[in-house]
């Protein structure tokens, strides 16, 4: 099977449904930690950020200010489209890295693409199935606030930088509803992973 993309809003509940999918056996690819390693001390996605954002987005180590490059670009369209052209080509490229190296080490396993910003990033045409960990914004909202430390204004920025809700399920095949507790959010996630691998199966995966 092609890989799946898993995305959600933050907040959501995306992260629990990898974790889960990852003790039933996926290999899980997270876009957070390819873009981390993307910025990492010494790569060029840094050196590119530095020079376009300056200094002050870099801490007294010469490392990434995430707090101080958040605060840039999150309420700032096109500081976060910058910010974009940057990162987004060299994730990309992990992306494949990646994918390819786990396909290397057992053609059938089953991978996740554990990926926030599909959509934004990259399209779903290239994912054999697109599922979505849905949440209302206002239960995300009251999310970042209550288990982030965020103030309500901080949290209202994050939700708003992403896709609406509504643009996020246009992009799905399958939607996890999260919006409940975390007990009904894991049941739905074991009920689509057993979908998932009976479609792999059929297709010839195991």
């Amino acid at each position: 099977m092609d890989v799946i993309a898993l995305t959600g809003g933050i907040a959501a509940g995306k992260s629990t449904v990898a974790r889960r999918w990852r003790g039933h056996g996926a290999v899980i690819i997270d876009a957070d930690a390819l873009a981390r390693e993307a910025v990492a001390p010494g790569s060029a996605g840094l050196e590119a950020i530095a020079e376009r954002f300056g200094a002050e987005v870099l801490d007294e180590h010469g490392t990434l200010d995430r707090g101080a490059l958040g605060r840039r670009v999150f309420a700032d369209e096109a500081e976060r489209s910058a910010l974009n052209a940057i990162v987004h080509p060299e994730v990309h490229r992990l992306y494949h890295e990646s994918v390819a190296r786990a396909r290397d080490a057992d053609p059938g396993t089953l991978i996740v693409y554990d990926v926030p910003l599909l959509g934004q990033a990259r399209g779903r045409d290239e994912f054999g199935l697109v599922v979505v960990v849905d949440a209302p914004a206002q239960t995300r909202v009251r999310r970042l606030v209550e288990h982030r430390g965020m103030t309500e204004e901080e949290a209202r920025v994050r939700v708003a930088a992403q896709l609406t809700d509504d643009e996020r399920r246009a992009l799905a095949d399958i939607v996890i509803d999260a919006s409940g507790t975390l007990e009904r959010t894991l049941e739905q996630a074991d009920q689509v992973w057993s979908t998932v691998r009976s479609r792999a199966s059929v297709g010839g995966a195991e």
